[in-house]
């Protein structure tokens, strides 16, 4: 809650409001990883960053990260005509794990962050990156379009509920239910090598991808409703009114 002397300066002077907000550190939130992978990913991170060239920083990895997964949904794309494409989209997503674990890594162990930035730029990639990735499925041929729209707008709703968490609570959530972005990646990669062999399932009803797209739905729902909830009631109890 701002102070009375943040709000006096919001009705009375705007140059002094900025002045004493400027004058108020950046409080970073407390970052929450629970996910399967990551303890080796941690320490697999640390290994890298402690041995990256001095030349090559946090802004090179997070470029490198958007173009490999703007590439990975062209790979998806291009798969329509060539299913060989879905063995590139796994490089292209090895990559976009590379830069986007990375560049965080690179900046802690340098003592070079950038919170603000970092947080934002972050975000926004992962967003585009996401958009990207999506309409790559829905032109493949692996995946019905509506189920890539419905993926991508609970991954959305879900990445919305945690940057509020993260401004309301202090609290950066990366995993939820020991499940985080690397386990995605991991579990795309694996549904690209069946996708070779065997792209429809169950008598070759339903396509492999499309039985996928709507677990993965229902399961990013559950996360957001849970989360949603729980955070709406921790806040409630904090803030109650007397």
């Amino acid at each position: 809650m701002a102070s009375p002397w943040i709000e006096f300066c919001e009705q009375a002077n705007p140059g002094v409001l900025s002045e004493a907000r400027g004058s108020q550190p950046f409080q970073n939130a407390r970052r929450v990883q629970e996910s399967v992978s990551s303890a080796a990913e941690k320490r697999a991170l640390v290994w890298m960053a402690e041995r990256t060239p001095a030349w090559i920083n946090s802004d090179h990895l997070t470029l490198l990260g958007f173009v490999a997964e703007i590439s990975a949904g062209a790979g998806y794309a291009l798969s329509h005509w060539n299913r060989y494409w879905l063995l590139g989209v796994i490089g292209f997503l090895a990559l976009n794990w590379l830069g986007d674990s990375l560049d965080g890594t690179l900046a802690r162990v340098r003592q070079r962050q950038r919170p603000r930035y970092g947080f934002y730029v972050d975000h926004m990639v992962d967003s585009f990156g996401a958009l990207a990735l999506m309409s790559g499925l829905s032109i493949s041929g692996y995946m019905h379009p509506y189920i890539a729209i419905g993926l991508l707008i609970v991954f959305l709703l879900l990445s919305i509920q945690s940057y509020l968490a993260t401004y309301t609570l202090g609290e950066f959530q990366l995993s939820f239910w020991k499940f985080g972005p690397t386990e995605i990646r991991i579990l795309l990669a694996g549904g690209n090598i069946a996708l070779l062999f065997q792209p429809m399932i169950w008598h070759r009803h339903y396509r492999l991808f499309d039985v996928g797209g709507v677990v993965g739905i229902i399961g990013m729902a559950a996360m957001l409703v849970f989360s949603t909830a729980r955070n709406t009631m921790r806040l409630f109890r904090e803030e109650r009114l007397s």
